[in-house]
């Protein structure tokens, strides 16, 4: 991995610990513009805190960042996330036109890259962003299992499950 890959996706991870601090799962994303190395927008799993099924890390990331650019297009930039993408955030980054999707952790129940629908691999998707897998792969999954493992443990204990269980 190019030090820079190893930098965004250092900060997703730092984004994903801190959604995992609001009790949210921690998934973080990064996105930037190549040419600079300029972090252009950035965003973490809220959808318990915004009430909002649709605030994935990456939406929300994308959100920022077609705001920062005044414009819904996103082409040349690149995304780091640390969990696979789903399918809607896969459609969302096509919408985008985002130019290079970097994630961690792979995702086999409800990714949608390289696992369940491959979005981008489908003749219907308009877009087709490179896409690389596994860049601290090791990190990025050790935090969503450490933090489904005291979810679990947490609701033993309790008898009860958290909102972020379900997800």
């Amino acid at each position: 991995m190019n030090t820079p890959d190893k930098v965004f996706m250092e900060r997703a991870i730092e984004l994903a610990r801190t959604a995992a601090s609001e009790d949210e799962v921690p998934v973080g994303a990064v996105i930037v513009d190549p040419a600079t190395n300029e972090i252009v927008a950035e965003g973490y799993n809220s959808p318990i805190r915004d009430h909002d099924p649709t605030a994935h890390a990456e939406i929300m990331a994308l959100r920022a960042a077609a705001v920062s650019r005044e414009n819904y297009r996103l082409m040349g930039l690149d995304l780091y996330v640390t969990l696979e993408p789903c399918t809607m955030c896969a459609g969302a980054i096509a919408q985008a036109r985002i130019r290079r999707v970097v994630f961690g952790a792979e995702d086999p129940k409800g990714g949608a890259v390289i696992n369940g629908v491959r979005f981008f691999d489908q003749p219907t998707c308009h877009w087709h962003p490179v896409v690389e897998h596994g860049p601290m792969n090791d990190t990025c999954s050790d935090i969503l299992k450490s933090f489904f493992r005291e979810r679990r443990k947490s609701a033993d204990q309790t008898g009860k499950t958290s909102p972020s269980q379900s997800e």
